[in-house]
């Protein structure tokens, strides 16, 4: 087990686009998830993305929202997904989402789903067929989902995230929760493994396993981060790190540190219970400027 540090940080450093660089070249991400009960999920992880150094930024979520949500985030494109009569994506969404994948770099998918959003028909899609250099960060009920699809994401050769918290990893593991409790080092490992994936085991102490890479800890960024919010911001880090070319490994790690950091940040300045998930992404380029 590493710790992740500033060490680690200085060993590891995130790719730099060169001065006469173009919001294409920058990194285009794709966020898609959120629903009519959390219209602005994806308000928190596009804004994340773009502060991590993302170029160009793309929304889709249910249609009935989308509009209000290209108010809410005027640098995005929004596109517009069929929903449930739930409120959430619906099973046509992962069909059309497809149309869109070619003109990004690393799709995050998930952030805002809930549990009635039919997570298998929406994902099985997306990741049927590896398509060239595409990361993927998958979060929320997209992680219950990919616990059918291992086959299928295994396939994408370590170019997917997956960030469970610990009751979204039991359901991924189809374990129980003490066991995620007991041993959360060797059950990321073994997830890693299984899906051939990055795994972001996120809780009051995060763990990031790779397959053949060593074990990184993070101690956490305070209790004020366990906050509504606070993981759709840390999935748009680390897609808008991967969009600028670095690693899913490194994407990660540094993913959970800037998120931890900025949490740390927040509470000696606001308190370190109250600051919003909202508040988070506008402390990420002070950081990445100066780990």
């Amino acid at each position: 087990m590493t710790p992740l540090d500033a060490d680690w940080l200085a060993a590891h450093p995130l790719p730099e686009p060169p001065e006469d660089t173009d919001k294409n070249s920058r990194g285009r991400v794709l966020v898609a998830g959120g629903s009519e009960i959390v219209p602005g999920a994806l308000r928190l992880t596009g804004e994340a993305a773009l502060r991590a150094g993302a170029g160009k930024l793309q929304l889709a979520t249910v249609e009935r929202v989308a509009p209000h949500l290209g108010v809410l985030v005027p640098e995005a494109a929004i596109f517009g997904l069929p929903a449930n009569d739930a409120g959430e994506l619906g099973d046509a969404a992962g069909e059309r989402l497809c149309g869109y994948l070619d003109r990004c770099d690393t799709l995050v998918l998930g952030p805002g789903t809930g549990a009635e959003a039919p997570g298998t028909a929406i994902l099985a899609p997306v990741v049927a067929e590896p398509r060239g250099a595409l990361s993927l960060v998958l979060d929320a009920a997209m992680i219950h989902a990919a616990a059918d699809l291992a086959t299928a994401i295994h396939a994408h050769q370590g170019r997917i995230v997956l960030t469970p918290h610990p009751g979204e990893m039991a359901g991924l593991m189809g374990c129980e929760d003490m066991r995620i409790a007991q041993d959360p080092a060797g059950i990321a490992q073994e997830a890693a493994r299984r899906f051939n994936a990055t795994v972001v085991l996120k809780g009051p102490e995060t763990w990031i396993a790779c397959p053949g890479e060593g074990l990184l800890r993070y101690p956490g960024g305070g209790p004020g981060l366990a906050t509504g919010g606070s993981g759709d911001v840390l999935a748009g880090i680390i897609g808008g790190l991967m969009s600028r070319g670095a690693e899913p490994r490194a994407a990660a790690a540094w993913g959970v540190w800037l998120h931890g950091e900025a949490g740390k940040r927040l509470a000696a300045r606001i308190g370190p219970l109250g600051f919003l998930a909202r508040e988070l992404p506008g402390e990420i380029p002070g950081l990445l400027a100066h780990p």
